[in-house]
């Protein structure tokens, strides 16, 4: 025989019906049939008495309505007479019981399991007749008259001998191909109604498989298997094809709902493997739950599970150490209101005792706790309970993680990786779960993050927020978007635009943005540019692997790159501002990156796309002394210089740099040696000085009326009226058989910035149009120098560099 067992959501409609019948009655063996209310009835009971029959008019009504629409659906017109008048008669009977306890304004035990019973002997009863109207083979068997209940320890539980009994007394003389029973209900030993409790359909199949000694037990619910996560939490869960009797318990306990973790205990004592099965897609494979061992191929971790509201409870104090019995009184404390433990851990040093119980449960807890500890507390040797709320335990189950090394590292590492603090954690000898409690607004990112690390190893998401879409920005997300299937394919990310944002508008999006049409999107959007309001909403997703992504050169920006530190979310930026910034700005920002595990890089700040601020991190890393550093930083500048000739004047050349986008912005920033200063000051500060902006010498070669000009028109009018001042400057190179090249040098704990003329000699002399170049002197490389040479302006050069930046923070 075969036990099948169908939960609400199988049940729940005509339409979910019809496949449930299809399944009855492909059936070749003669089957047990166990069936739940229909979907969503029990919680309308739950609600009946919640509200102490109160409205019960409206309750009553749902109940007739969704009774009824299977009847009508199912039931031919010329059947359905026996069926209504049976629907009728368990509704007026619910009526006077809801009446009563309007009335008394009292619920009793009794109550209450009389009430939530109704549920599957509606919905039993009429799968039944319409089973047999169908030519189904098929008998019916009150649980209430096979399944019954014992006190024991102040529990109700199921009274084995009497029910082995019942079982056996009432199927043995049942021949019928089908026989359907209603779950959940039972009867206690003073022979009134009960019910199994959470989960109690599944319990009653289990006990049923049990007692006929079953081949097997098929539990049918709306998904297939049990997943390994939360799947309306973890979108790219999945499956999983076998569990052990063990891992399933233990999935089943940490919040996997699809399976009632008591109900497997029956299933153990015989051997009886249980599948989990998709009513709506009953070809899917679905979970297997059996006492065969996994294959070597499968997964070290099975599955990731998770409970919600959860409170810590600590409780300590030094006059705990050394004395017996501390343990044995905190426990009993507990356990004379039923306070169930969910975690525990205990310090070696017995100086502490740390629980983990429901919330509701938390401030009882605490009570109970006080209360025996009173004469203790008096004393001062131990402190009161220390309630911690709004937490969530989450485990990692799997039979041969004691096996694997690295388990737990790699659990460790990726929620450090993600800024995710642990508030406590446990792991039995066993090795089978580590379990361990984590703030609840921390589970989206948790759940998938550790999914992401034990299951999905094809692919990385890495989730961006890019504020800035113009020369750069948007040479960038081209970049991003050509690179898209590459990434996947060879490094196994996946980049996902979640904002975008410029100068007035913005995207916040909760899905991936589809960079095929970003600028439309962007230009409609009916979001004004607000650079806190995309700072919370980065912060406010708690999206794993989150990186922030900075193409402007705006201050307001740069100012909220410690909020994202601070919040796990990396940062990557062209934007020279933080790090050119105060000394000490600069220094937290690095120690911010540090602390939280959160990326910082700003390759692209000196150089562009030229991996300069690598290299010299890679000498001093090593070893290394920096004794000079000289390099032509601007490639805006160096394309300047390069193209001012007799041919074409100074304020030509520059209006061209402007239009091709070398300059910043403002193009009196690379004019006036702003730039470039704070490039040398930021490789000044990598290679460990400690330097301020101020520090830098900036020899000026503009004259007063640029210098002083108030707007990006007024700089290069003055550039056009002064023309005659860059000429005399060009003549005096061409007399010295020299080149303009403007140079920045690191030298002796010093920095300057200012227009050299260069002769044919220096390695400065041929760097042509744009280009960059940085000459490393150091104690290594001392007679013949480090040199790093290429394309140093352009937006798409500098894209480059920040997708590369992007590629490394994804990595880490």
């Amino acid at each position: 025989m075969k036990v099948i067992k169908f939960g609400g959501s199988s049940v729940a409609t005509s339409s979910s019906l019809k496949k449930v019948f299809s399944i009855i009655e492909n059936e070749k063996d003669s089957i047990f049939v166990v069936v739940s209310a229909l979907g969503g009835i029990t919680d309308i009971l739950q609600k009946f008495l919640n509200s102490k029959g109160k409205n019960s008019t409206d309750f009553l009504k749902q109940i007739e309505e969704r009774h009824l629409e299977v009847i009508h659906g199912l039931s031919k017109i010329e059947n359905q007479s026996p069926l209504l008048s049976f629907l009728k008669q368990q509704l007026n009977e619910l009526e006077t019981i809801l009446e009563a306890v309007s009335t008394i304004d009292e619920i009793t035990k009794k109550t209450i399991s009389t009430v939530l019973s109704f549920g599957e002997i509606l919905s039993s009863k009429l799968i039944y007749e319409i089973l047999k109207e169908r030519g189904n083979d098929i008998s019916y068997v009150d649980s209430r008259k096979i399944i019954f209940t014992k006190y024991h320890n102040d529990n109700e539980i199921v009274d084995e001998e009497k029910t082995g009994i019942a079982v056996s007394n009432n199927l043995d003389l049942i021949e019928t191909k089908i026989i359907l029973m209603p779950g959940f209900i039972a009867t206690d030993c003073n022979s009134e109604i009960s019910n199994l409790g959470r989960g109690g359909s599944d319990y009653t199949a289990s006990i049923i498989a049990n007692y006929t000694n079953s081949k097997v037990l098929e539990i049918w619910t709306d998904v297939s298997g049990v997943f390994s996560a939360n799947p309306k939490i973890v979108k790219n869960s999945r499956p999983i094809e076998s569990l052990s009797y063990k891992e399933a318990m233990e999935l089943s306990f940490f919040g996997a709902k699809v399976l009632y973790f008591p109900s497997l205990q029956p299933l153990i004592e015989k051997n009886i493997p249980a599948y989990i099965k998709n009513t709506f897609d009953p070809n899917a494979i679905g979970t297997c739950i059996s006492n065969s061992t996994k294959s070597e191929k499968e997964n070290t971790v099975k599955g990731i599970s998770h409970i919600e509201n959860i409170s810590l409870i600590n409780f300590e104090g030094s006059g705990m150490v050394g004395v017996p019995g501390f343990s044995k009184r905190f426990f009993e404390a507990l356990s004379q209101k039923g306070v169930n433990v969910i975690m525990i851990t205990q310090a070696s040093s017995e100086f502490s005792i740390c629980i983990a119980v429901n919330e509701s449960d938390a401030n009882t807890a605490k009570n109970l706790i006080d209360k025996e500890f009173e004469y203790e507390i008096s004393q001062n040797k131990i402190n009161e309970c220390q309630i911690e709320n709004s937490l969530s335990n989450i485990a990692i189950v799997g039979d041969n993680m004691k096996s694997k090394k690295g388990v737990s590292g790699k659990l460790f590492s990726t929620l450090g990786n993600n800024n995710i603090n642990i508030r406590a954690i446990a792991q039995g000898a066993s090795e089978r779960n580590i379990s361990i409690i984590i703030d609840e607004k921390d589970n989206i990112k948790a759940l998938n993050s550790l999914h992401e690390a034990f299951f999905e190893n094809n692919c990385k998401n890495v989730h961006l927020f890019i504020t800035g879409v113009g020369n750069v920005g948007s040479n960038l997300i081209k970049q991003i978007f050509d690179q898209k299937k590459s990434l996947e394919e060879n490094l196994r990310l996946k980049l996902k635009v979640m904002g975008l944002s410029n100068s007035k508008k913005m995207i916040l999006s909760d899905t991936e943005i589809d960079l095929n049409d970003w600028k439309s999107k962007l230009d409609s959007s009916d979001l004004s540019s607000n650079n806190d309001q995309f700072l919370n909403f980065s912060i406010n997703q708690n999206l794993r692997n989150s990186i922030f992504i900075d193409n402007t050169a705006n201050a307001d920006v740069a100012i909220n790159y410690n909020n994202f530190l601070k919040n796990g979310i990396g940062v990557v930026t062209c934007n020279k501002i933080a790090c050119s910034d105060n000394l000490e700005k600069y220094l937290e920002l690095k120690s911010l990156s540090r602390n939280h595990n959160s990326p910082f890089l700003y390759e692209t700040n000196v150089g562009a796309a030229l991996p300069i601020i690598n290299t010299l991190n890679n000498l001093t890393n090593s070893g290394d002394r920096i004794t000079k550093i000289e390099a032509i930083l601007s490639g805006t500048l160096n394309f300047i210089f390069n193209n001012f000739n007799k041919e074409n004047s100074f304020y030509e050349v520059v209006n061209k740099a402007v239009d091709l986008g070398y300059t910043e912005p403002d193009p009196k920033i690379d004019l006036c040696g702003i730039d470039v200063s704070r490039k040398i000051l930021i490789l000044a500060r990598e290679s460990g000085k400690k330097m301020e902006f101020s520090d830098v010498q900036n020899e000026m070669f503009l004259p007063k009326e640029s210098i002083e000009s108030n707007s990006k028109e007024e700089f290069l009018k003055s550039l056009k009226d002064n023309n005659d001042h860059f000429n005399q400057i060009l003549n005096k190179a061409i007399e010295k058989r020299s080149r303009l090249k403007y140079v920045a040098c690191l030298e002796n704990g010093e920095a300057s910035v200012g227009l050299k003329a260069v002769k044919e000699d220096h390695p400065f002399y041929n760097i042509e149009g744009s280009d960059n170049i940085t000459v490393f002197h150091t104690d290594r490389y001392k007679d013949s120098p480090l040199i790093v040479k290429g394309a140093g302006a352009g937006g798409e050069f500098t894209a480059s560099g920040v997708f590369a930046d992007i590629i490394k923070a994804s990595e880490k």
